[in-house]
């Protein structure tokens, strides 16, 4: 099954264009209305959205981590630092992500990217 993705208010718009037109399940925080949310919510609601979170947000990568080291549960977060990945390296490892993996392998989880 395909993993939506939840884009937060840091990453692109070209990089949510190029997946919508891969046909990838993207919403984002300004498609839902929480570009206003802190980082706390915004992981709690993505998680029970279903989605996994898409961020270039260095302090939202802190927070994911921490919430691994206590055992907080959340849908699983997708970081990329702004000056590590191209907007194409992150459409393409984006779509893989969506296509090739399912929602539950991404619980509790932080990745980032690109992929090496």
């Amino acid at each position: 099954m395909p993993v939506p993705l939840y884009m937060d208010v840091h990453v692109p718009q070209p990089v949510t264009i190029q997946l919508r037109a891969r046909r990838v399940d993207v919403l984002t925080a300004q498609d839902d209305g929480c570009t206003e949310l802190s980082d706390e919510k915004l992981l709690d609601r993505t998680s029970a959205t279903g989605r996994l979170l898409v961020t270039q947000d260095i302090r939202f990568k802190a927070l994911a981590e921490s919430w691994q080291r206590s055992g907080r549960q959340f849908g699983g977060l997708v970081f990329a630092h702004q000056l590590s990945a191209t907007i194409g390296q992150l459409v393409n490892d984006l779509e893989l992500i969506a296509k090739a993996s399912d929602a539950a392998e991404w619980v509790g989880r932080v990745e980032h990217l690109p992929f090496r």
